[in-house]
């Protein structure tokens, strides 16, 4: 049985530890924090730097702070991403989204305060050189080289010179990737390993947003909405997703036996009747 749903709690409630407390000033900030932190999530990229730390050196714990890092940016991205400027969504894991539940201000200001904290996490003694190396991971992962870059493609009009695919890498799977090999820099990974790390990452990161992409296609073709993803589109999806997927287990297999939580890990995809027909 899968051990990955005792890990996700595990980690909201090592997020509830090293969040500040809802009755320290500024308190409505603080609050604001932690509503949107500790609403139940998947946990995914938290997991994925665990496995991979296991995967590299049978030690799960090395990978916690990577893992706290990259859920509190994650959450970040979520905050700023429910925004009536970016995609104005009234929902997020079942509650409204910050912004409705407080005020546009104390979300934006929350989203900035979480990735600040998240390098503060890294950066805490006894850091050393492998924290600093995750510092400049997942800062470029979470940059306009990458998360903030896609985002940007993807919400701006205008934008040229990038397909579908690479504003994916961007927006999606580099936060992914970068979960997988911080994972593995935190347990001491060599080379070879943190290579394969980043193909497992980026190649379930790219899986994990054509899963959204058809999900929201059928559930927009339930509601009687219109949809982008047309249906010779849809089978090109199909096929691509297919593609991620195998070469997320090719990796998986050439990290040899300590990498069944990674196995795990993609399990919990809900492909549903995702895959080609």
């Amino acid at each position: 049985m899968s051990n990955l749903p005792a890990w996700a709690s595990f980690l909201e409630e090592e997020l509830d530890r090293i969040l500040p407390p809802a009755t320290e000033p500024p308190v409505r900030l603080h609050r604001g924090m932690r509503y949107s932190m500790l609403a139940s999530g998947k946990r995914l990229r938290g997991c994925i730097a665990l496995a991979s730390s296991f995967a590299a050196a049978g030690d799960l714990r090395a990978g916690l702070p990577a893992a706290l890092a990259i859920e509190l940016i994650h959450g970040y991205s979520l905050v700023h991403d429910d925004l009536p400027a970016m995609d104005d969504s009234a929902w997020r894991r079942g509650q409204p989204s910050l912004h409705i539940a407080f005020d546009d201000c104390t979300a934006i200001l929350a989203g900035d305060a979480l990735l600040t904290l998240a390098f503060e996490v890294l950066a805490r003694p006894p850091a050393g050189e492998r924290a600093l190396r995750c510092v400049a991971e997942l800062a470029r992962a979470a940059g306009s080289r990458g998360m903030v870059g896609g985002q940007h493609h993807d919400t701006v009009p205008g934008q040229q010179g990038l397909g579908r695919s690479e504003v994916n890498r961007l927006k999606t799977a580099s936060l992914f990737a970068a979960a997988a090999r911080c994972g593995g820099i935190m347990a001491d990974a060599v080379p070879t390993q943190l290579h394969t790390l980043h193909d497992f990452g980026e190649a379930f990161g790219m899986a994990y947003q054509l899963l959204d992409d058809l999900q929201d296609r059928e559930g927009d073709l339930a509601a009687g909405c219109g949809n982008s993803l047309l249906e010779a589109d849809e089978a090109a999806v199909r096929k691509s997703l297919m593609g991620y997927l195998t070469t997320a287990k090719q990796a998986v297999g050439r990290l040899g036996s300590r990498a069944g939580y990674l196995a795990d890990v993609l399990d919990r995809l809900d492909l549903g009747g995702a895959l080609p027909r």
